[in-house]
């Protein structure tokens, strides 16, 4: 799934002044709209690891991949990546706190 940020997006005028940032929840909330878009409404989660490498910048397009990681008995579980180009910007894993139906 690809996105962008625009740079009217609510989240960047304090992130940082002069010199915009897309926030890390920002990017969190496409990975998990991805996933939900993948697999339906979740509910509680965690987010036992995740990486920010490097900066996304306002209007840069972002891709995210997922790999769900299946265990019998075990709540799902899926790594992600977000790259803009074939450069890593965030990794991680997102893991359902109950089993996803």
């Amino acid at each position: 799934m690809n996105f962008v940020i625009d740079a009217d997006h609510p989240a960047l005028p304090g992130h940082f002044p002069g010199r915009p940032v897309v926030p890390g929840v920002v990017v969190l909330d496409r990975v998990l709209a991805a996933i939900e878009s993948a697999h339906g409404p979740l509910g509680a989660l965690r987010l036992p690891q995740v990486k920010f490498v490097q900066p996304l910048l306002p209007g840069e397009e972002a891709r995210i991949e997922i790999d769900p990681a299946v265990a019998e008995g075990v709540p799902q579980r899926w790594r992600f990546r977000v790259l803009r180009g074939e450069t890593v910007i965030a990794s991680g894993d997102v893991q359902a706190t109950e089993p996803v139906a």
